[in-house]
């Protein structure tokens, strides 16, 4: 039991002041999902040496060429029996703006008002956010290329766009890498695991001195 009372004081423990204002920098890393793109997927191709470009953001896709791009890969999608590449398949983008806001609420509420606890809930839920985005990210990607039409012109077996890299498909060589918004993403996770580390020290040097006294 005296495992579980220590826990519970640890959770209990208030944030000091470094924790608390890398948890309002956590949530000001959130800002750029809302203006810069998530994720980025560019095909080259002999007829395309100056590739295709499309962007990810948390709500739309948008094709490069002032999305002449994105007309362009549907296009080509549509002779191989791929579905459209289309904002209405993709019900992420109804939710994810939500949920990051939502996210960072509860950050800024950690940082003014919260405990251990509070913080270690923030993570917890935005690392379960995170894992949920890049697996629906990933199945979507899958869906896409093994769902195509039977009827297509031209006949390709199913394959797996790259979440990650580069992959060569047919004659065309794809990149997937993350972008801007990922970055800051990734800062996010950062700043709350900095945040938690120096919260933690801050408890066990506490301890240390009501042990010692």
């Amino acid at each position: 039991m005296k495992v579980f009372d220590r826990l519970n004081r640890l959770l209990d423990t208030p944030l000091g002041w470094a924790p608390r204002a890398l948890t309002l920098a956590a949530a000001l890393f959130l800002l750029p999902t809302y203006l810069a793109p998530l994720w980025n997927l560019t095909l080259f191709a002999p007829q395309y040496p100056d590739g295709l470009r499309l962007d990810i953001y948390s709500y739309t896709l948008e094709g490069g060429n002032k999305g002449q791009d994105l007309k362009e890969i549907n296009l080509l999608n549509h002779y191989i029996g791929m579905r459209d590449l289309v904002n209405d398949d993709f019900t992420e983008f109804k939710w994810m703006p939500f949920v990051i806001g939502a996210i960072a609420l509860l950050m800024i509420r950690a940082a003014f008002f919260g405990r251990f606890s509070n913080l270690v809930d923030v993570l917890t839920l935005f690392g379960y956010f995170g894992a949920f985005a890049l697996w629906s990210f990933g199945f979507k990607l899958y869906r896409y290329g093994h769902d195509l039409s039977p009827t297509a012109a031209v006949k390709v077996p199913s394959f797996m766009p790259p979440m990650f890299g580069r992959a060569q498909l047919a004659n065309f060589e794809v990149y997937s890498y993350p972008m801007v918004a990922t970055y800051a993403i990734l800062g996010t996770v950062l700043c709350l695991l900095a945040a938690l580390g120096l919260a933690y020290r801050s408890y066990r040097r506490e301890a240390a001195k009501l042990k010692a006294g």
